[in-house]
């Protein structure tokens, strides 16, 4: 009888398979989508039965700190890689999900989560703030999670690597760096998805997502909703009970901002960019911080995996403040001859250089939610002044501008009865120096310092800078408070002003390397230009005090928003 001999090879590869074949573990997974971000995932397997399920579903593509690109997130890594405990080389995948039956395996629920108004007297930290809620925090030590559980991480290994998942996942500058996906409430992002169970949990982080585990068979369905604005052609790995068991890839759906790291139709930014710059034209102030929080609460800008959302933002910012004063200047400054032009150039210079240069050293020094917070006590003074100027004590010690505005509104009321077009009235200037500038305006005169104007415009450059923005929100009130400047005059000058802030600001950040998402600048451009050619035309529509109301409100509402004391935005 002839004896078959099997090479040892062959023969250790045909058990191996065998065992494998017994083991509920490395049974097919069938994955079930329609391909398309935002699209439902479906997983189906078995496990060994008994056992709690552990489905990490995890982006192939990974992140280290060592792949930032940019100065500024290299130096707050540097510093978080020295302060938490994680290396600059630990890597995890941005987009990452752990579907459990046992999510208190690796965390758990806080209920004294505190979120919203000022630092400065409500102090930091997440049991600090004006509104509650809850969360679910992971688990601080890494090593206090269960041999089985921690097996079900997939491709979080190590200690280094959770440490860095935790600080990605509830930290703010992680979630708007490395992760963009955050559970909100409202419109405050608490912490990021990344555990999950069966939504009949109640928990919001939880919402779309079904789990169906039998333990008698180990048979297993799990079901949960995919990011809507994960990046196109994204491919995720999965891995059941520690086994890789399979991947899938999501397609795109829609228009992909690429720097904006977000799908949107570029219509809907250019009608945005036109409401935001017909009021910005109006009334000379607030477009850029309008602009923001259209780009944080409808765009919801967020910037490529490394970049910090703020850094995506801040530059693309910079079109609407730039072109839409272009698209309002001509009828201000050639069809109604108001630009006071030695105003306008003093602010423009020192706006300019306190937005080129200084501003970043302002911004790298002072931390950006004490500046805010500051400036929100800064703001509102200026919105009470802007009221207590518009009391008739206040337009009793004005008379210039109480007489220029009975003169307009007699303009107003003569245009409505003859039909006629109301034609708005010039600068006529008297005196021009470097410290004595008068000019008549409807026949009032008005006298200004321009010198003193530069300083101002320095300090409002360094805020500009920081914040992405026009600075015309401190502009207009300080030409209406301290300058006692008509509005029809602040607004044309402030329009001056945030252009020069825009070019000195853009270019700070293009020197450093940090350009805007190109498409969304473009929409911005287009919707900007437009909307400052209709705000020129609309303005002459509105008195002086409307005017003022207006602006009063706006400064009311970014001092709510500075301070985060506002639940609904």
């Amino acid at each position: 009888m002839k004896t078959m001999r099997i090479p040892f090879f062959t023969a250790m590869s045909l058990a191996v398979f065998l065992l494998a074949s017994f083991n509920p573990a490395f049974a097919e997974t069938k994955v079930t989508t329609d391909g398309k971000v935002g699209d439902t995932v479906t997983i189906e397997g078995t496990i060994e039965p008994g056992q709690e399920l552990y489905l990490a579903i995890a982006q192939k593509e990974e992140f280290k700190p060592a792949d930032a690109t940019m100065p500024h997130e290299k130096k707050r890594f540097a510093k978080e890689t020295d302060k938490r405990g994680f290396g600059m080389d630990s890597s995890i995948p941005p987009l990452y999900y752990v579907l459990t039956t046992n999510p208190t395996a690796f965390g758990k629920r806080v209920d004294d989560t505190k979120f919203g108004g000022p630092s400065v007297l409500l102090g930091k930290g997440r049991t600090k703030g004006l509104y509650s809620t809850y969360s679910y925090l992971l688990e601080e030590d890494f090593d206090a999670i269960d041999a089985t559980a921690k097996a079900g991480l997939g491709p979080i290994k190590t200690k280094d690597q959770w440490t860095f998942l935790k600080w990605a996942n509830e930290s703010s500058y992680g979630i708007n760096t490395i992760v963009k996906e955050g559970n909100r409430v409202g419109k405050i992002v608490i912490f990021s998805r990344t555990v999950l169970q069966d939504d009949s949990s109640g928990n919001y982080w939880d919402e779309g997502t079904k789990i169906n585990l039998d333990k008698a068979t180990g048979k297993f369905t799990a079901t949960f909703k995919s990011f809507r604005h994960t990046p196109p052609d994204t491919t995720f790995d999965i891995y059941v009970n520690g086994s890789q068991s399979g991947s899938f890839a999501l397609e795109g759906k829609g228009f992909w901002l690429a720097k904006g790291f977000r799908y949107m139709n570029p219509l809907w930014i250019v009608l945005g960019a036109i409401a935001v710059g017909t009021y910005f034209s109006m009334i000379g102030a607030a477009g850029g911080l309008l602009m923001a929080a259209f780009q944080v609460l409808v765009v919801n800008t967020m910037g490529p995996v490394g970049v910090n959302a703020a850094n995506v933002l801040k530059p693309s910012n910079m079109a609407l403040t730039l072109f839409s004063p272009l698209g309002s200047f001509y009828r201000f400054a050639v069809v109604e001859k108001r630009v006071a032009w030695p105003i306008g150039i003093s602010f423009g210079v020192g706006i300019f250089i306190g937005s080129i240069w200084l501003g970043k050293y302002v911004s790298a020094i002072l931390p950006m939610a004490a500046y805010k917070e500051w400036l929100a006590v800064l703001v509102v003074l200026m919105g009470i002044k802007t009221v207590l100027e518009m009391t008739p004590k206040a337009m009793d010690k004005r008379k210039n501008i109480k007489a220029m505005t009975q003169k307009f509104n007699a303009a107003v009321k003569s245009a409505k009865e003859t039909g006629g077009v109301m034609e708005m009235g010039s600068i006529e200037p008297i005196k021009t120096g470097l410290t004595d500038y008068r000019f008549k305006f409807w026949g009032e005169e008005f006298k200004i310092n321009p010198l003193l104007f530069a300083f101002l415009g320095v300090l409002i450059g360094i805020v500009s800078r920081t914040f992405g923005v026009g600075g015309g929100f401190l502009l207009v009130p300080a030409m209406t408070s301290l300058g006692a400047l008509p509005m029809y005059v602040a607004v044309p000058i402030s329009l001056i002003g945030t252009c020069f802030s825009s070019i000195g600001s853009f270019l700070g950040y293009v020197m450093i390397g940090y350009w805007p998402d190109w498409v969304l600048a473009g929409a911005i451009i287009i919707g900007g230009f437009a909307g400052g050619m209709l705000g020129s035309r609309a303005q002459k529509m509105f008195s002086e005090i409307q005017l003022k109301v207006v602006l009063a409100a706006t400064l009311f509402f970014l001092f709510f928003r500075f301070f985060k004391i506002e639940v609904w935005i």
